[in-house]
């Protein structure tokens, strides 16, 4: 697993690709920092950051975050 700090907020988790369509993320900071995050109330959805994903795009995109077979 790699890290990756979101580019707005800070937030740093672990990445790791398996395939093109499937990520593994693991946080390793609190979110009390990501504005996006703190938005999120309803406890029955899975809350995701568009900004730190678009850094996990980037850091595929760079090269730091490898995916198999490719």
């Amino acid at each position: 697993m790699r890290p990756v700090s979101c580019s707005s907020c800070g937030s740093c988790v672990l990445v790791k690709k398996h395939s093109l369509a499937h990520t593994l993320v693991q946080w390793t900071t609190e979110t009390d920092q990501c504005v996006e995050l703190s938005r999120h109330t309803d406890q029955g959805v899975v809350p995701t950051c568009t900004r730190l994903r678009d850094s996990i795009e980037n850091s595929v995109r760079l090269g730091v975050i490898p995916i198999p077979d490719l």
